[in-house]
């Protein structure tokens, strides 16, 4: 069958009826493997073919080059490769096709070309480039969009390559470059739909092409001013009345606004990674620092200036800003802060900004309280910013809120004295006229700052009691429901307040039970949340205990009306702290727990099918798995306060066992490990194995065998207690112990795992044979036989590792010395173990490793002389040395073991001091001295440090990592 032919055929395929178009697919699939089919395909899109026989003819070319161009056994089995004659004439075609293609072509279109471009350039396509540029420097709008694409397809590639990975782009850069700039200096001064797209492009492939590193014939002066200038001219456009549909969502979805998104963008990551002297990081620093110097010398103030511009614009209202320009815009703010340079710039704007700006965008907007209203909620997820966009502007100017008062502190006092006016203000004024709106922007600022205003040695410390019980008090009984809710958050976020009158604790507590049970679902959350850190008071706890059983109930309602994972944590701190008032009611609750989990899994279900992907669930994290998990963790606690009632316990495991099964059945990977310790806490708190948790360890053993192996180290802990406790079930029992055995053997023979993980299985079989002795004797001899295969044949360079392998064999000799014994004997093994074991007597340096050497060389002594091997007869009296060696050594073994368990387990309060408030006090003179010195210079950026040991770690350990981000 010629090209003709099989175009002929795929064009009757895809113009035929939907039944038609059915039966005739499975031949066309087929077809994908003829050596034709991407020719046949690009004729199709040349040819004059109806618009939806195109989309649907790109689609299958996506699926050919996804599938077949560099394909793997693992991901795509089934598919033929495209083969090598195939792939040059498609590469060759691909250029004029994408130059030709009307734009939802070329959009569908581009993704193949970065596919291809990331496993062939430049090697196998080398004129690549060549073509890109004479498609820039053509005069057809459309070759030149073609050439924008191309180019910005080849950015993509090579965003996250650095160093000597970087040459080759560095030389497309020069040579791309400069015409691009001019390219987008003349769409710059357009109206139309198409320039705006091509200039969002232009701006896209600077922001990928310099997201990692700046070429150095980007830095020269002349040509950093001539993308500056079209960065700024683009930020400051009047965007065409085309770009501005009434519905805010397509606006921003303009490309217009797209092209002023990237603008921003670029021109606070040329400032804060390169142009920023203080945030040069290691490694990155040396080859920027004079370009620093001169950035934020010459170019940064003039972004500021142009920001400010705009700025002055939306405050009066003369100007739009999309989100994206917003939140752009308060980075840059917040980057300013802390270099001396910039801060001289910034600060006699300061008071304008925090009044005119500022606040109005920590200020609910009117589709946040129409949101609070019809979509509870949304307006949670949104206001509570668990999975909002980082880039959110509310959230931008709470951190600029925050990076202000904890560099120049001495700004927080005309914070305060703002929102003092606006407090005062809503107080005085008569109920009809209250700026309701501005009272919560209002407290969301205050709250912010609470960690700054409560710092050690603030001024204002002592005042924030009376301000919470004259300006918040009131709006816990508040018309507005989202003041209500600002109410509840504003007590919490002063958690570490110590209250001078109890009495003002009393009247929070009343306050927010009565909140909990508000007509408004946030409301109600945002009291939840207001309750958990009162219980560290002394008087709530007391008062709390008559109520605990109530508070759970609504906890466990709210859990069930909204997804929000802080609930979970609220819940398990209840269950742990109020474990006796709870253990009458723990059958209900942990009933109430299930059903909540059951319902959240099955949504969460239902959600994955969609998605159509069977093995997708562990790849993503979402609000609903990990409301999911704090169910879980609540649970686990539960259980642990119940370790003295062995009924309840008892009833609880088979209450608890649809959770068990629905996780592991349906593979939730990210929900395994909680799981497994629910199975742990059960097993642990009983000391004794029911049959319903033998059920669980049939499924823990399905579960392993059905592909996860790696999570031995998850269930390890439970299957020790099945061990433990369950051991005379398991010598009555064979094919249990089988399973066990089962799951050592698979761990040592499959080639996915590595030490570090047969480290768990090492654990796992020197439980078998301290728990079963005398009953596992032909599981021994293998253990002795893994062992040893793996200390004979491997180089192993882990210490832990070996050290392992080592003690599965000291505890087959401790478990039978004459039946190990025999086994090396047999094998040819024993003077090789014997000398490893004993050269390495010093590497056994737990307390355990030492105890189990101890043991074992005791074991071996009783030995008759008759049944110790003649290879290692005459080292026998090194036993002795050894026992000596580890006896000596044991005592500090132990004292270290000791203070070990100390400090994981603090035994007085100071070990709970927050020393991050430290920076916080400085000097006692800081917050009122009149010159403020530290004005005078830069201001460290603390999370630099950081990055650069990040970085460093980086370099040293996996190098090539970042390339394949």
């Amino acid at each position: 069958m010629d090209v003709a032919v099989l175009r002929d055929r795929i064009v009757t395929t895809l113009d035929a009826d939907a039944d038609t178009r059915r039966r005739a697919e499975l031949d066309l699939k087929t077809a994908e493997e003829h050596p034709g089919f991407t020719d046949a395909l690009l004729d199709i899109l040349q040819a004059e073919q109806e618009a939806s026989i195109r989309l649907s003819t790109v689609v299958y070319l996506k699926n050919r080059v996804t599938r077949g161009w560099a394909p793997t056994s693992e991901d795509f089995p089934q598919n033929k490769p495209i083969l090598d004659d195939e792939k040059q004439r498609f590469r060759e075609r691909l250029l004029p096709v994408l130059a030709a293609s009307p734009p939802q072509i070329r959009q569908q279109l581009v993704p193949v070309l970065q596919k291809i471009l990331h496993y062939d350039f430049p090697a196998k396509w080398p004129s690549f480039i060549t073509i890109t540029l004479q498609l820039l420097n053509t005069n057809d709008a459309s070759s030149v969009f073609a050439g924008l694409q191309c180019l910005l397809a080849l950015c993509r590639v090579f965003r996250f390559k650095s160093g000597e990975h970087r040459a080759d782009f560095d030389k497309i850069v020069d040579a791309t470059f400069p015409r691009l700039l001019v390219i987008g200096q003349g769409l710059v001064n357009e109206t139309s739909e198409e320039a705006g797209e091509m200039l969002h492009i232009v701006l896209k492939a600077y922001k990928h092409a310099t997201f990692f590193e700046l070429a150095a014939s980007l830095r020269e002066e002349q040509v950093i001013i001539g993308w500056c200038s079209l960065f700024l001219h683009t930020v400051a456009k009047d965007a065409p009345a085309t770009a501005l549909p009434e519905d805010l969502g397509e606006r921003e979805a303009n490309h217009w606004w797209k092209a002023k998104k990237w603008a921003y963008f670029n021109l606070n990551r040329l400032f804060v990674r390169y142009g920023n002297p203080q945030s040069l990081q290691k490694g990155n620093g040396g080859d920027y620092t004079e370009f620093a110097k001169s950035f934020t010398a010459n170019f940064a103030p003039e972004i500021l200036k142009g920001y400010l511009q705009q700025i002055e614009k939306w405050v009066a209202k003369t100007t739009w800003l999309s989100r994206p320009c917003l939140s752009y815009t308060l980075v840059f703010l917040d980057e300013c802060v802390r270099p001396k340079q910039m801060w001289n710039h910034l600060k006699p704007h300061l008071d304008t900004l925090v009044t005119h700006f500022l606040f109005p965008i920590m200020c609910l907007s009117e589709e946040d309280v129409e949101k609070f209203d019809t979509d509870p909620e949304e307006y949670l997820h949104h206001k509570l910013n668990y999975y909002e966009e980082v880039s959110a502007p509310d959230v931008a100017a709470t951190n600029f809120l925050v990076t202000l008062t904890k560099m120049r502190r001495k700004h927080t006092f005309t914070i305060l004295g703002f929102v003092n006016g606006i407090v005062n203000e809503y107080e005085s004024a008569e109920d009809g006229k209250k700026n309701h709106i501005a009272k919560e922007g209002a407290l969301r600022m205050i709250g912010t700052l609470s960690s700054v205003i409560l710092g050690k040695k603030s001024p204002i410390a002592e005042q924030v009691e009376y301000f919470l019980v004259r300006f918040v008090f009131p709006d816990f009984r508040s018309t507005q429901g989202f003041l209500r809710a600002r109410a509840c958050d504003t007590v919490e976020k002063f958690e570490q307040l110590d209250f001078k009158d109890p009495n003002n604790l009393l009247i929070i507590y009343r306050n927010i039970l009565e909140c909990m049970a508000d007509q408004d679902l946030p409301v109600r959350v945002e009291a939840a949340l207001a309750l958990q850190p009162l219980i560290r008071h002394d008087i709530i706890r007391t008062n709390m205990q008559q109520n605990i059983p109530q508070i759970m109930q609504q906890l466990l309602k709210l859990a069930n009306e909204v997804d929000v994972d802080a609930l979970s944590n609220v819940m398990e701190d209840f269950v742990e702290v109020f474990a006796a008032e709870l253990t009458p009611f723990a059958v209900a609750l942990s009933e109430q727990l299930r059903d909540t989990y059951l319902r959240i899994v099955r949504e969460l279900l239902e959600k994955n099918e969609k998605r159509d992907d069977d093995e997708s669930y562990g790849e993503y994290l979402d609000d609903k798995s990990i409301t999911a998990l704090g169910v879980l963790q609540t649970i686990g606690t539960l259980i642990l306060t119940l370790e003295s009632t062995p009924d309840v316990l008892l009833h609880m495991e088979s209450i608890l066992m649809p959770v068990i099964k629905v996780t592991l059945e349906n593979k939730l990977y990210d929900l395994y490990n909680e799981v497994f310790e629910i199975i742990d806490s059960c097993t642990f708190a009983a000391k004794s194995i029911s049959p319903t948790m033998w059920q669980a360890f049939e499924l823990i053993h399905a579960t392993f065998k059905a592909g996860a192996e790696l999570y031995l180290e998850d269930m390890l802990p439970a299957l020790d207690n099945f061990v433990q406790y369950g051991q005379q079930h398991l010598i009555t029992t064979p094919q249990y112990l089988e399973a066990m055995f089962g799951m050592v053997s698979d761990m040592f023979t499959d080639e996915k795992v590595g030490g570090v993980d047969r480290i768990c299985a090492c654990k796992l079989a020197e439980g078998i044979m301290l728990s079963l002795r005398g009953h596992a004797d032909q599981y021994v001899v293998a253990f002795v036989e893994m062992a040893m295969r793996m200390l004979s044949n491997a180089d192993i360079k882990v210490k832990s590792y070996k050290i392992h392998l080592m003690e599965m064999v000291i505890n087959a000799i401790y478990y039978n010395p004459v039946l190990a014994l025999h086994v090396l004997e047999a094998k040819g093994w024993t003077n090789k173990f014997f000398s490893l074991w004993f050269s390495s007597i010093d590497s056994f340096s737990r307390v355990h490793d030492k105890k189990l050497s101890i043991a074992a060389i005791v074991a071996l002594l009783t030995l008759n002389a008759d049944q110790v091997p003649l290879s290692v007869q005459t080292g026998w009296p090194r036993l002795l040395q050894g026992i000596v060696r580890l006896f000596q050594t044991l005592p500090a073994a132990q004292k270290k073991r000791d203070e070990v368990l100390k400090d994981d387990f603090p035994l007085d309060e100071s070990a709970y001091d927050d020393d991050d408030d430290e920076q916080w006090a400085g000097d006692d003179n800081a917050w009122n001295e009149e010159t403020e010195p530290e004005e005078e210079s830069d201001v460290k950026d603390e999370s630099s440090a950081y990055l650069e040991f990040l970085n460093e770690e980086v370099r040293k350990h996996c190098p090539s990592r970042l390339e394949k981000c």
